[in-house]
């Protein structure tokens, strides 16, 4: 049997583990785990199941699409989407019974005959109403006789605890969930995101949105212990001896200094391994970390090893970190991003996907 090319392999089990412990945090508050993006670039419908055996309620979605592909597989847990181009015809979501975010009177008429979430915008600055408009809105919903199930708000700031923005959304939040009591709604309230679930016990409410924790990832620093589901993993294809003086890739950035041992490893940027990692990472070879020399390629990269590397050894470019490899966060701080940003990468038409635990 061939190697993998290019292979992630999402562990469900630490993906149940970790919801179950959200779930736990958030107590009587219903826990949504994210599933955007096919699932951070994890699966949407394997994490999503596995994420509603472990206690989770709601499965959420940016796009109508991919609410719609959890329908297809059976999945008939509550689900919102909130992030559609005008024009999306939203029919669909009342017709398979799928949940949508409105922060318009527009997106109000154009989502009738789905349950709805009123979004009020209390500092993020993305999508959510307006508090200026948020009167007018919750009014035309009351009036028009839509279900309206909810009314929410995403954080800023919540990956830093005591950020005095998140007492300040809170605040405005409020004052929204107040007026549209006022106006004649009784809608229930969700505002916290991964971090807020772990860190603001007091802005769990009704619903918990859980996003990137529930891979494994924490979003404060030194907080609650996850366990990251998804390791990146590809094989050696060749092995090659160069002498000292020799250079290695794109612009001989690196120049080996002794006779060196070369693996060839087939992934590169175009499956995820970012070209600002050249000359400064190592993976996971034989047992040992080991440096990878010269530029990122597109499709390759070039790996230090020693005499014991064959054709067909396994390399694993990050994972969860516990046999010493390098981890998703790791890869995100040497070159000054998100791990969430590395994960979802991942979700590329050359880089199979494999799933350990029960399915």
């Amino acid at each position: 049997m061939a190697e993998p090319r290019a292979e992630v392999v999402i562990d469900l089990d630490a993906v149940r583990a970790n919801v179950a412990r959200l779930v736990e945090l958030a107590g009587p508050a219903e826990t949504m785990v994210v599933v955007k993006a096919d699932g951070y670039g994890h699966g949407a419908v394997e994490v999503g199941r596995a994420a509603l055996e472990a206690g989770a309620s709601w499965l959420g979605t940016a796009a109508l699409a991919e609410a719609l592909q959890l329908r297809a597989a059976g999945i008939d847990a509550p689900v919102l989407c909130w992030l559609d181009a005008v024009g999306t015809d939203m029919r669909a979501a009342a017709d398979a019974g799928i949940d949508v975010s409105v922060s318009t009177v527009e997106q109000l008429k154009a989502a009738s005959g789905a349950r709805l979430h009123l979004k009020v915008d209390t500092g993020l600055g993305r999508s959510g109403c307006p508090a200026a408009l948020w009167p007018e809105l919750v009014r035309a919903a009351a009036e028009s006789g839509e279900r309206v199930h909810a009314i929410w708000s995403h954080l800023a700031c919540a990956d830093v605890p005591g950020h005095p923005s998140i007492d300040a959304q809170a605040e405005r939040f409020a004052r929204a969930y107040g007026e549209a009591l006022v106006a004649g709604l009784e809608p229930r309230r969700h505002i916290a995101n991964s971090a807020a679930t772990l860190t603001r016990p007091d802005l769990r409410f009704d619903m918990v949105r859980t996003g990137i924790a529930g891979y494994g990832l924490n979003p404060v620093p030194g907080g609650e212990s996850l366990t990251p589901a998804m390791t990146f993993r590809s094989s050696v294809v060749s092995v090659k001896e160069i002498a000292a003086g020799e250079s290695v890739s794109y612009g001989h950035t690196w120049t080996a200094e002794r006779d060196t041992r070369l693996a060839l490893v087939p992934v590169g940027y175009a499956d995820g391994v970012p070209r600002l990692l050249s000359g400064r990472f190592s993976v996971l070879l034989n047992g040992e970390r080991r440096p990878v020399r010269g530029r990122v390629c597109m499709d390759q990269i070039a790996v230090e090893c020693d005499a014991a590397t064959r054709p067909g050894d396994e390399v694993v470019l990050f994972g969860p970190g516990t046999r010493g490899e390098p981890t998703a966060t790791e890869w995100a701080e040497t070159i000054g991003t998100i791990d969430y940003e590395i994960v979802t990468g991942m979700y590329r038409s050359r880089v199979s996907r494999a799933y350990r635990g029960r399915r």
